[in-house]
C-alpha cells in the first residue's frame, strides 16, 4: 500500500489560531498514517521553539524551517533539534509538488 503525503505550510506567529490549528490536524494526520511534511516560513519560523512540534517531530513528522526566515526573524538555531531540517524554498518546492495535498496557513 502507497502511503499518502501530506504538505502543511505556516507563517503564522506563535500568537496565531492557525498554530493550534496546524498542531491538531498534524496530530490526526500523524494518528492516520499519513506521511507529513511541515514547512515553517515567515512568522512560522517562530514556532520552532513549540514542544508540541518537537513531540510531532518524534511521532514521524518532517519539519523543515526556513533558514533565511530564522535569520530575518531573530531566532536562534544553534540549539536546533537535529530532526529538524533547516533549509530554503527549493524545498518548499518539493514538497508542494511530492504531496498528494497541500495546506497553506498564511
Amino acid at each position: 500500500m502507497i502511503s499518502k503525503k501530506f504538505g502543511i505550510l505556516l507563517s503564522t506567529p506563535p500568537s496565531h489560531p492557525s498554530v493550534e490549528t496546524v498542531v491538531h490536524l498534524s496530530s490526526e494526520a500523524l494518528t492516520q498514517g499519513i506521511d507529513l511534511y511541515l514547512y515553517f516560513i515567515d512568522e512560522g519560523v517562530k514556532n520552532i521553539s513549540d514542544p508540541r512540534y518537537t513531540e510531532l517531530v518524534g511521532r514521524g513528522m518532517k519539519l523543515f524551517v526556513c533558514a533565511y526566515g530564522c535569520q530575518q526573524h531573530g531566532v536562534a538555531t544553534d540549539l536546533l533539534d537535529s530532526r529538524i531540517s533547516l533549509c530554503g524554498l527549493v524545498v518548499l518546492s518539493n514538497i508542494v509538488n511530492g504531496c498528494d495535498r497541500f495546506l497553506a496557513f498564511t
